[in-house]
């Protein structure tokens, strides 16, 4: 292994080292914002380490072919040390960052969807039902002028007809009917 694979070596776990403390600093964050509850944590960790070690492993085997030697872990170590020295607040900020836009940015994209699709809908339903209601009451409306106006007939057609009556024999149908319409009438004018 020749001095410049070394170097090279030491500044890739160098890098990795702050690439760890970076992930270590978003996990940290997006669970105390999402507030998981406490047995995901174990999760977490065991994602959290997975990601880490599949990572370190692949800037070794780019960087060395993946022989691992002390420097290894002397540059991973100084690579964690600068990153919290250095970068973790910025990192953090960062990250708090881009989830306040990210929140932002879905409740415009809810506050949108909701003026645009959801209001006009609810209108258009409200204003079907506010239509239908005043059909249904002139309907109601006229159909109870029609009833008036014919009440009249109606008395006027039982008078005529009495002394048929006694006469002839009447249907069965037609005294139901005859019956059902007196018993409208009653309904109607008795309010």
């Amino acid at each position: 292994m020749t001095l410049n694979v070394q170097f090279h070596t030491i500044f890739m776990m160098f890098l990795s080292g702050i690439a760890i403390g970076a992930i270590f600093d978003v996990f940290r964050v997006l669970s105390g914002k999402l507030r998981l509850p406490r047995w995901t944590i174990p999760f977490i960790d065991m994602v959290y380490w997975i990601v880490a070690t599949i990572l370190v492993f692949r800037l070794l085997i780019y960087s060395n072919e993946g022989q691992v030697r002390v420097f290894i872990f002397l540059g991973m170590g100084i690579g964690i040390c600068f990153y919290f020295a250095f970068l973790s607040t910025w990192i953090i900020r960062l990250t708090l960052l881009l989830i306040r836009i990210t929140i932002a940015v879905y409740r415009f994209i809810a506050k949108t969807v909701e003026i645009i699709l959801i209001k006009p809908i609810i209108g258009l339903y409200r204003l079907t039902v506010i239509i239908l209601g005043f059909l249904l009451a002139v309907a109601i409306f006229l159909y109870r002028i029609v009833l008036q106006l014919l009440y009249p007939v109606w008395r006027l057609l039982l008078w005529m007809t009495r002394p048929v009556h006694k006469y002839f024999v009447i249907p069965v149908w037609l005294k139901k009917l005859k019956g059902n319409i007196i018993l409208i009438f009653r309904r109607l004018f008795s309010k």
